[in-house]
């Protein structure tokens, strides 16, 4: 799990309409949001989680890697090509 989760993605992306390789993140949801401030239950609900346990993959870009940051102590990320 990273923990110290840079703004920059640690490999190089590029735009896929070129049809190059573009970097994902799976976030995977691992802690509960019962207890948790609101604008973290909108940070979550934004990256397109809504279960326990429920995985998605996004584009590595700075705006997912903004929202990941804000909650790194409830999600588990891990690099996927």
């Amino acid at each position: 799990m990273w923990r110290n989760f840079a703004a920059r993605p640690s490999r190089s992306y590029y735009d896929n309409e070129e049809g190059t390789f573009v970097a994902k993140l799976q976030i995977t949801l691992k802690r509960s949001l019962i207890g948790r401030p609101e604008d973290q239950r909108v940070t979550v609900r934004t990256l397109g989680l809504r279960k326990m346990h429920q995985s998605v993959v996004q584009n590595d870009n700075p705006a997912i890697r903004g929202m990941v940051n804000k909650v790194i102590h409830l999600v588990d990320v891990k690099e996927v090509e």
